[in-house]
């Protein structure tokens, strides 16, 4: 029984990363844009605040994408990812950091 489970469960996992359907050529270019920002260099983000219960507390998260440390262009990184979703060119240029 806990085999059949396990099965199911990792058959679940594997179909959840299939992508069924055409892909929105809108939603492609914005997920290609998260990934070609990756490709501009490091990103990250840092967080202070505080609270009664706890005190004070911060945090530091730092980003940095295989496609950046193989020095890929973004705008090709972009491209790729588009054409690779949807089977077409892409629709309008990326919105990137100047």
């Amino acid at each position: 029984m806990r085999r059949l489970v396990s099965s199911l469960g990792l058959a679940a996992v594997l179909l959840a990363g299939c992508e069924t359907g055409p892909v929105d050529p809108e939603r492609a270019a914005q997920v290609c844009e998260r990934r070609a920002q990756g490709a501009q260099g490091p990103t990250g983000a840092v967080t202070l605040g505080a609270s009664s219960d706890e005190g004070p507390f911060g945090a530091v998260q730092i980003g940095v994408s295989g496609d950046y440390l193989a020095g890929r262009d973004p705008l090709a990184v972009y491209e790729d990812c588009v054409i690779q979703r949807t089977g077409a060119p892409p629709i309008r240029p990326p919105r990137l950091r100047s």
